[in-house]
């Protein structure tokens, strides 16, 4: 028997520290498995070890692991040695380049909502899904995998319509103005969003700045059936589980393998009983999704696994070669997007996007004849009625129903990026704004991000600004700073906007002409 000492540290795996002579005389290593039970319960830990912080006799124990035995300090516990998940086979077996089987792929998705694998070997697992991929027959059992593994939403209203954008563009706050147009029409549309993988931010990070993103499947349910709509966090309720685990392992990795994105955008959508699904793939240099051709393999895809799910899908290929809209961070996106509910003058790529893409589901719905719905989700825009249907759903999910956009508080500090150059912005590159807006703080830092100036084929003039920073960090802005201008992620007709260290020419006494001379 083994005294718990509780670490006040939380951890996405389950976790224990153990005294190293106790570990010794257990035969047990750093990263080994141990099984820790008490008279009611039990669950498999990975093992740290120390020298110092435990005494012999004592069990560290993180958070989360004494939240799910019900632990507190001094109470005892028996700690057994227990084998590593079967699943780390298979997942070798994979990255071997093997095919998985439907019981195998079970396996893995049972262990990842069990918090059995470690950190690694998630490394592991989302490496493998990278470099190997899966077949079709894999992606879709590995879809109802996830599914299964957690809660399924049954809607007593029908039909049931979703939306989702395979991400990979940044500034893409349209879902926000999507869910009400398509919801002010009478349609239903319970949006599950994710929080940021690759991007600055998710839907889930720019709404929950302002209404509660966390909600329960039966919130979920009473709200959309009641209002048309929601905007919810897909961990936040238990809905394919797995995926949001497989998403903190991509997150630092900063990788997004392509059967994974399909089988977690499907899984969440099968999860919430959706039978009409549009999806946003954004393609252009410096996206998920940077040619034509990966385009139409991703819709035929998707479109082949809704057919097994019984989803019928459709898929919009849109532009992704520079942000959408100007803005890029949560606030800065809420508010860009509160700007067009409201009838301001929001960029005019944000309106025909949200437009567009709304039309769509309006015309899968019945309510628009094909090739008017655009025209009935402008008309639905400009009436104010997308606005209203916001209001009550930032109201059901306990929000202000009164928000408006200049209430919407954006990074205390700034800094303008100007153009030592005069030239037309030639490119605009999506990565860099990405990696700019991370290290302002975004998405944790809800006010971090920044807005563009100067978009593509726009004439600038020497001292123009092309993007002002935003932070509520005065440190992250500063190195921000530098690396902007490290990254230099415009660029005027070729030309790069800054130069540094610089150079000038200077003049000398010889035949030749003027050389350059390093300051």
């Amino acid at each position: 028997m083994y005294k718990v000492k509780i670490i006040d540290v939380e951890s996405g795996e389950l976790l224990i520290i153990m005294n190293d002579k106790d570990a010794n005389e257990m035969g047990i290593n750093r990263h080994d498995r141990v099984r820790i039970s008490t008279n009611k319960k039990f669950l498999a830990a990975i093992v740290q070890i120390s020298k110092t912080m435990l005494k012999e006799g004592e069990i560290g124990v993180y958070k989360n692991v004494a939240h799910e035995l019900g632990l507190k300090d001094g109470d005892m516990v028996q700690v057994a040695a227990t084998e590593k998940p079967k699943s780390i086979e298979f997942i070798k077996k994979k990255m071997d380049g093997h095919e998985l089987t439907k019981d195998e792929i079970r396996a893995i998705v049972k262990d990842i909502t069990e918090h059995n694998l470690s950190d690694i070997e998630m490394s592991a697992y989302v490496s493998a899904m990278y470099m190997r991929e899966m077949n079709m027959r894999e992606t879709a059992d590995l879809t109802m995998a996830m599914v299964e593994s957690g809660e399924i939403i049954e809607f007593d209203r029908k039909p049931v319509f979703d939306f989702h954008s395979v991400g990979g563009c940044p500034g893409n706050k349209v879902t926000l103005i999507i869910v009400p147009i398509v919801a002010a029409a009478g349609l239903m549309i319970p949006k599950t969003s994710s929080r940021a993988i690759s991007s600055a931010c998710g839907t889930a990070d720019i709404f929950e700045g302002i209404a509660n993103v966390i909600l329960s499947g039966a919130d979920i349910k009473r709200i959309s059936e009641q209002i048309g709509g929601v905007i919810a966090w897909g961990g936040g309720v238990n809905i394919a589980p797995a995926d949001d685990i497989i998403i903190r392992a991509e997150y630092p990795l900063r990788i997004d393998p392509y059967a994974q994105l399909i089988a977690s955008v499907m899984a969440k959508k099968k999860a919430v009983s959706a039978e009409y699904l549009l999806l946003d793939i954004p393609m252009g240099p410096n996206t998920k999704v940077p040619t034509e051709e990966l385009a139409r393999k991703y819709a035929r895809d998707f479109i082949d696994l809704g057919q097994k799910l019984g989803i019928k899908v459709e898929c919009a290929i849109t532009y992704g070669g520079q942000p959408v809209g100007r803005a890029v961070g949560p606030a800065l996106e809420a508010r860009e997007a509160f700007v067009a509910l409201e009838g301001g003058e929001a960029p005019n790529s944000v309106l025909e996007k949200s437009c567009a893409l709304a039309g769509i589901l309006l015309e899968m719905g019945g309510v628009a004849q094909i090739g008017q719905g655009k025209q009935m989700a402008r008309d639905i825009l400009k009436s104010g009625k997308a606005l209203a249907k916001m209001r009550q759903i930032v109201e059901a999910q306990g929000g202000n129903p009164n928000i408006s956009s200049k209430d919407i508080k954006v990074g205390e500090y700034t800094h303008e990026i100007v153009s030592t150059v005069e030239g037309y912005v030639d490119n605009i590159n999506n990565k860099d704004l990405v990696r700019i807006a991370r290290a302002l703080g975004a998405p944790k830092d809800w006010g971090a991000g920044l807005v563009l100036n100067k978009k593509k084929g726009r004439l600038v003039a020497k001292g123009e600004v092309l993007f002002t920073l935003y932070s509520n960090n005065k440190k992250k802005l500063e190195d921000a700073v530098l690396l902007a201008h490290k990254l230099q992620p415009i660029t005027l007709e070729g030309m790069v906007i800054e130069h540094i260290p610089s150079y000038h020419a200077m003049p000398i006494t010889t035949t030749t002409t003027n050389v350059v001379k390093r300051l």
